[in-house]
Order: structure tokens, then C-alpha cells, then sequence
């Protein structure tokens, strides 16, 4: 039993499937157009967030040149002190070579 579909359905039907058609294009490249943008306004957001951190340690290493360049002479004080409180590297391997002897017996 056939059914009779009236011919202005079938234009109409036709019509909403070629516009949908039609316009796949333009609403893909627009998503796409959409994408880029956003993607694009990541990218800056990281590049001046790196910028950022760059800065910071920048200035916390010329901070730490400023005071290693201050302290300089306490410094080489304590290097110099260090230096005179040891014996000598003979004293410490024997030191060492006592230690590990106990542990043997």
C-alpha cells in the first residue's frame, strides 16, 4: 500500500537537507577559526607566564651575586678558618681508616 507524500514535504525535506549541506563548510571552518583563536590565546598566556618566571630568577640570582659579592670577605675568612682547623687530608683518611676498622671487629 503506497503512501502519497505531498510534493511541497518532499521540497521542503530537500531544501533543510541542502542548506544543512551548504553550510557544513562555513560552520567547520568557523569551529576551526574558533580553535586557532583560543589555542593561539594559550599560547601567549604561557610565553608571558614564562616571561614572568624568568624575571623572577633573574632577580633572585643577581640578588644572590650581590650577596656573595658583599660577603665576600667574611668568606674567604671562613674558608681560611676552615682550612687551618684541619690537619691535613693524611689526618683525615687515617681517621677514616680507624672508623672503618672498628666496624670490623
Amino acid at each position: 500500500m503506497a503512501t502519497i507524500v505531498s510534493e511541497q514535504i518532499t521540497d521542503a525535506v530537500t531544501q533543510s537537507n541542502v542548506k544543512v549541506l551548504g553550510e557544513a563548510p562555513a560552520m567547520a571552518l568557523g569551529s576551526l577559526y574558533q580553535t586557532m583563536a583560543h589555542s593561539t590565546g594559550i599560547l601567549f598566556e604561557n610565553a608571558i607566564s614564562a616571561q614572568q618566571q624568568q624575571n623572577t630568577l633573574a632577580q633572585a640570582a643577581s640578588n644572590m651575586g650581590v650577596m656573595q659579592i658583599y660577603s665576600m670577605d667574611t668568606m674567604a675568612d671562613a674558608a681560611g678558618t676552615e682550612k687551618m682547623s684541619q690537619a691535613g687530608v693524611a689526618d683525615n683518611l687515617t681517621s677514616l681508616l680507624t672508623v672503618l676498622q672498628s666496624f670490623r671487629r
